[in-house]
């Protein structure tokens, strides 16, 4: 064999570099060149997949942007939705009051903040607990099977059958006396059969799984298989539904305000805000409309964000609808 043929052969077999013909041999390449493999977990690959997605990480823009001006801003705000009003009368929108005033003089900016921060509260308050019940719930009936089961689904079906909007109302007007927390209480025990019935369905498929046959070969109890198996392999569509759940409490709460059972003065949401402005939407729309828009600019920001989430943990799903 001819000695540019040794050398070739011997840089392949050692990975180094060589200049054919007689030159020197240069020094092995960086490690840092070195061709190596990334493990990309699935979480990581959900995060990337929902940061190419514009609309939705737009969306989160513009919503954490409302919680900033919603907790926030009352503190930088000189008129307070509690203090006492000023004298300017039926104002429209200006400077001294971006978003108006009332026919008693109250600033409906500092309105419009305390109003989205306790629809914003109500609606967390209502998806974190309806679905980190409605996880539990439905991944024990779908893990057990059989009467277990039966009986837990049943009861899911009955809660199903419940008219939300009548339920929240006998309730809240006789039980939730205008309280944030026991109106997003009342409301949560109302949806999170909705969360029950999907990871039911998804752990059905996952607990034939053969890792969850082998956790049970090896001895692990079925809550450790629940906690550690089958509720994270859960995690994509119980976000989803969390977004769903937040933008659905958003409307159930301002339609409750809206008919007088949802938060009541003297403290205020967006609903009972749009309530309040309904007698004036011709004469004063600005007591009408802009509560309004930011009850449409909240809830179209948490679909699109949960449209993202979607996508982001089922690509070939979206990759079907395009």
């Amino acid at each position: 064999m001819s000695e540019p043929s040794d050398r070739l052969h011997q840089a392949a077999n050692m990975g180094s570099t060589v200049v054919l013909g007689g030159g020197p041999d240069l020094p092995p390449a960086p490690t840092d060149r070195e061709v190596s493999t990334v493990h990309r977990s699935q979480r990581r690959m959900a995060i990337r997949r929902f940061r190419h997605h514009k609309v939705a990480m737009a969306s989160l823009v513009v919503l954490i942007l409302l919680f900033l001006l919603a907790f926030i801003g009352p503190y930088f705000w000189h008129y307070k939705y509690d203090g006492d009003p000023s004298f300017d009368f039926s104002q429209s929108p200006s400077l001294a009051h971006p978003f108006g005033t009332d026919d008693t003089g109250n600033d409906m900016f500092a309105f419009v903040l305390r109003g989205t921060q306790q629809s914003l509260k109500i609606a967390i308050f209502i998806a974190a607990f309806s679905t980190i019940v409605g996880a539990i719930y439905g991944a024990v009936s779908g893990y057990y099977k059989g009467r277990i089961d039966g009986w837990l689904m049943r009861a899911a079906d009955v809660v199903l059958t419940l008219p939300i909007y009548v339920v929240a109302a006998v309730l809240g007007a006789n039980v939730g006396g205008g309280s944030w927390w026991l109106i997003g209480l009342i409301i949560g025990g109302l949806t999170w059969a909705y969360v029950a019935r999907v990871v039911r369905g998804t752990v059905l498929a996952l607990r034939e799984k053969e890792y969850i046959e082998a956790a049970r070969a090896l001895g692990a109890g079925d809550w450790w298989i629940i906690r550690k198996h089958l509720l994270p392999n859960c995690l994509g569509i119980i976000i989803v539904n969390a977004t769903v759940l937040m933008a659905t409490a958003i409307l159930t709460e301002t339609a409750l305000s809206f008919i007088g059972f949802g938060i009541q003065p003297p403290d205020t949401s967006l609903g009972l805000l749009v309530s309040n402005g309904q007698s004036a939407v011709f004469t004063r729309p600005w007591l009408f409309w802009i509560p309004g828009i930011f009850i449409i600019v909240i809830v179209l920001t948490v679909n699109f964000i949960g449209d993202g989430l979607r996508d982001a943990f089922d690509p070939q799903g979206s990759r079907s609808r395009s």
